[in-house]
């Protein structure tokens, strides 16, 4: 499922790129930029407690739409806000999440002993992303330099945690101890279809809940990736 996310992100880019404006329909003095969006993001973890570490390639797919609303008379400075969907996925090691008398329990082990297969967890949210956006575009050009920065805030509608080994197997789904609010600051910049994107969480993913012995569990999101834009 994965790769194929992956092909359509990829198509969808060299779609992009391959467009041109034959002026047929003359210049349009109210035109809006970058309305839909698509991304695909590596994600990381920062602020793991100490003991634990990452492993494997952990994946982010986002798509949605931004309302392009240009603030100046050139239009190549506006405000964007919109409403898209994000699935995220992070492998972990050495990270047991599991469920002991209905509560979430987090405990550092050692995965050699375990003989582990698989250990990750995942969210899907609903996103509302604000930008503040430059570019150097014209009504008549389709290929230009962009730095959009900005905020975004999303709701996690469902997560899931799986750890696969030798001794046991946990499988949970919708644990009260994630965060359902998450929300960070965002950059995408680049030129024409090709754009560096990274989101940085302010907040932990999990809440207050989720501790390791006494200490919180305060792990928060870092993506860097692709950006696409489609008008």
């Amino acid at each position: 499922m994965k790769g194929i996310l992956f092909l359509i992100i990829i198509s969808i880019g060299f779609y992009g790129f391959s467009q041109v404006n034959d002026g047929s329909s003359g210049i349009d003095n109210k035109y809006r930029e970058d309305q839909f969006y698509t991304s695909i993001t590596y994600n990381l973890i920062n602020e793991k407690p100490s003991g634990v570490k990452q492993s494997g390639f952990s994946s982010g797919f986002h798509f949605g739409f931004i309302r392009d609303m240009p603030i100046n008379k050139r239009r190549n400075v506006a405000i964007g806000l919109g409403l898209g969907v994000s699935a995220n996925s992070y492998n972990l090691k050495d990270l047991l999440i599991e469920e002991i008398n209905n509560a979430t329990e987090f405990s550092i082990i050692d995965e050699d002993d375990y003989n582990v297969t698989k250990n990750k967890f995942a969210t899907y949210l609903i996103e509302v992303p604000f930008e503040l956006r430059w570019r150097s575009s014209t009504a008549e050009d389709y290929n230009f330099w962009r730095i959009y920065t900005g905020f975004k805030v999303g709701y996690m509608v469902y997560n899931s945690t799986k750890f696969t080994s030798e001794i046991t197997n946990v499988k949970l789904s919708n644990l009260d101890s994630f965060n359902s609010l998450q929300y960070g600051l965002t950059l995408s910049a680049g030129y024409s279809t090709w754009n560096f994107h990274m989101y940085y969480g302010l907040n932990s993913i999990f809440d207050s809940s989720a501790k390791l012995e006494t200490d919180n569990v305060n792990m928060k999101s870092f993506k860097i990736g692709l950006m696409f834009y489609i008008l």
